[in-house]
Order: structure tokens, then C-alpha cells, then sequence
């Protein structure tokens, strides 16, 4: 049990074509000991898509971490005061929250909780997820990149020939990124095969 006593906030973004992937990573972060806290952006809070409904969303992962969700601002803007993570993990994170939070963009539940963790110089862990990550978004990745106390999950294009500029982080990686992160360090090689 790796992570026995920490405490990890998972902020889940609007990929809704990943979120069934995170639900096993979720699990496993619980296997190793974390304790898990979910906060949910609007799109996936709100949003009904192929990929299932908002409200069965947000069942399963109250299931899975038996807490309440964080789902607004003003639910969120505690975590820093109270010091409530060891890690922060946006998985899946989006071009559109890369994009926002690359800029300094704090309209949600989830940009508030990072704005808040962040102040504590504590860790945040990036699963990208997005479309544009090799298009308009890379400048965005390389701000981050560059960022003290952001880390990412290692990524690659998904779909190189249909997709060029999609990549999608190896969610297997999730939780060594996360041990990586909690000592200051960057998974590498953070472009995955």
C-alpha cells in the first residue's frame, strides 16, 4: 500500500470518451491506501453523452470513493486553506482545461480546486485527454510543462493516422506518476509508446 495515509483529490474533466477508464485507476489509487476525494467539472456533472448519462457518472464515482463529490467553486476554493490533498490528479483533463489552466483560468470546480491546491506547492498530476494536444493546445502542454509542481501522466497519440494532433495519457501510469509527483519528480520517459 504505496499511498496508505495520503490523501488524493481526482478532478475529472470532460473527456466523457475516458471516463469509464479512470473509474479502474480510481480503485487502484484506493488499493494502494489513498484516500480518494472526486471533484467534478460542469461538463461531466451536467452533461449527458453516449458515453452515459451525468447522473450515473456521478453515482459511480460517489460509489467508488463513498464521499460526497465536490462540484462547484465554492466547494472547492477549501482545499487550499485546509490543506485537504497530498496530490491533485485531473484525469481525464481536457485541451479545454490545459488551455485554462495554462492561462491562469479559474471558472469551475475543478480550475478552482488546482488554484487552491497549487498555493500549497503541493503536486498536481495531469492525465491528459484531448483532441488538439498536438495542435492549438501544445503551446498550452509546454507552459505546463514547464510549470513548478505540475507533473504528467506519461502520453501519446492515440491515433496517429485518423487524429494527428489527439494524445491521451497511459492511464496504466497514473499511479507511479502520482508516487513520482508526492517525491518532486516527472515519470519519464513522459512520451509513452
Amino acid at each position: 500500500m504505496r499511498l496508505k495515509g495520503r490523501k488524493i483529490g481526482l478532478a475529472v474533466t470532460g473527456s466523457h470518451c475516458t471516463l469509464e477508464n479512470i473509474l479502474p485507476q480510481m480503485d487502484n489509487l484506493i488499493k494502494e491506501g489513498a484516500e480518494v476525494q472526486v471533484i467534478l467539472s460542469e461538463s461531466v456533472l451536467y452533461t449527458d453523452t453516449k458515453f452515459g448519462k451525468a447522473k450515473e457518472w456521478h453515482q459511480k464515482f460517489t460509489q467508488i470513493s463513498g464521499k460526497p463529490i465536490i462540484t462547484n467553486i465554492v466547494q472547492a476554493e477549501p482545499i487550499g486553506p485546509q490543506k485537504m490533498f497530498d496530490c491533485l490528479v485531473i484525469a481525464p483533463c481536457t485541451g479545454n482545461t490545459i488551455g485554462k489552466l495554462a492561462n491562469g483560468i479559474t471558472d469551475g470546480a475543478v480550475l478552482m480546486a488546482v488554484k487552491a491546491h497549487l498555493r500549497n506547492t503541493r503536486p498536481v498530476v495531469i492525465a491528459v485527454s484531448t483532441n488538439d494536444g498536438l495542435g492549438n493546445n501544445a503551446k498550452n502542454i509546454g507552459e505546463l510543462l514547464n510549470k513548478k509542481n505540475i507533473y504528467f501522466v506519461p502520453f501519446s497519440q492515440d491515433d496517429p493516422i485518423n487524429k494527428p494532433n489527439s494524445i491521451v495519457a497511459n492511464l496504466n501510469l497514473l499511479v507511479e506518476t502520482v508516487l513520482a509527483a508526492l517525491e518532486g519528480k516527472q515519470l519519464q520517459p513522459l512520451l509513452d509508446k
